[in-house]
């Protein structure tokens, strides 16, 4: 990986826009935290409480990735520790435990996720187009597109990599990664 994400095409058909402008932001989340030991990654903003750290943003947009892809686009149910989680008991539990996971435990996880949505991504491209509905409704009975997720995730990562971008700057002075 180039310490730079790899820029999104100008000219592109729906579908390789959006996954390319995905793929931008991992890259850019992964550069955020790249060569950052546990400690940095647990780091919040100094003088703000929040539970949101890097370490914690990393595992917290694996999940999105499980949640997105594979629960509501397929209705699967969470594979792997997150179908153990118990997020009555704290649902913030994806940015707090990251602290008890070592900066290779992180992004390997990640990794995995990522790897795991892009092939159920090419499995729903294979079923249909972007107007398909997820198959996992909500409570009020919507159902999110395909479209809608892929540009939910374009959204939920460009916000995370606008905060992954000051706290990577107040935990070593970092800036333009």
């Amino acid at each position: 990986m180039s310490s730079y994400p790899r820029n999104p095409p100008f000219a592109a058909d729906e579908v390789t826009m959006l996954r390319s402008w995905i793929d931008y932001y991992r890259d850019t989340i992964r550069t955020q935290t790249a060569g950052l030991d546990a400690a940095q990654l647990a780091a919040t903003i100094p003088g703000h409480p929040a539970v949101m750290t890097l370490g914690g943003m990393v595992k917290h947009l694996a999940f999105v990735e499980q949640w997105w892809f594979t629960i509501a686009l397929h209705d699967r149910p969470p594979v792997g520790f997150w179908a153990d989680v118990d997020w009555e008991a704290d649902e913030d539990w994806d940015w707090s435990s990251a602290r008890h996971d070592s900066p290779e435990e992180l992004r390997a996880m990640y990794d995995a996720e990522v790897a795991r949505s892009d092939a159920a991504l090419d499995e729903a491209l294979a079923a249909g187009g972007l107007d398909q509905p997820g198959r996992r409704a909500r409570s009020d009975g919507s159902v999110a597109t395909l479209r809608w997720i892929l540009v939910h995730m374009v959204e939920e990562y460009a916000r995370h990599a606008g905060h992954a971008d000051l706290i990577r700057e107040s935990v070593d002075g970092a800036v333009d990664l």
